[in-house]
């Protein structure tokens, strides 16, 4: 399990590497669009093997998806990082716009994903 969860979380952290450099060449911004987006989708799933296991699926797979993979893939700390950047470099409104953002659209997605997957 140990070695899943490790190999599930080094796929997360790539996956998240490789998309946000996609997004970043082909939406050059000040505003971290890859980041939001890789926190969104990462959320979505984590939402959708929550409801999985809620509705009896193995749980040992969400704990590698979920805790490997999401866990890898995600990064809150990031986009903190990246609201204080803007903040500090005089873009208050993009900052706030980030941290509200993530918030709320994470959230929104982690939810989505909770009731697609009870609904199937």
């Amino acid at each position: 399990m140990i070695v899943l969860l490790t190999l599930a979380g080094g796929a997360g952290a790539a996956a998240r590497y490789v998309l946000d450099g996609e997004v970043r060449a082909r939406r050059p911004s000040q505003f971290p669009w890859g980041i939001l987006l890789v926190n969104v989708l990462g959320s979505l799933l984590l939402g959708f093997l929550t409801g999985l296991v809620l509705t009896g699926a193995d749980p040992r797979w969400a704990l590698v998806l979920g805790t490997g993979f999401c866990g890898g893939f995600t990064t809150f700390s990031t986009a903190v990082t990246d609201t204080v950047r803007l903040a500090r470099g005089g873009s208050v409104r993009l900052a706030a716009g980030n941290l509200l953002g993530n918030l709320a659209a994470t959230v929104t997605a982690a939810a989505f994903g909770l009731g697609l997957a009870v609904l199937l």
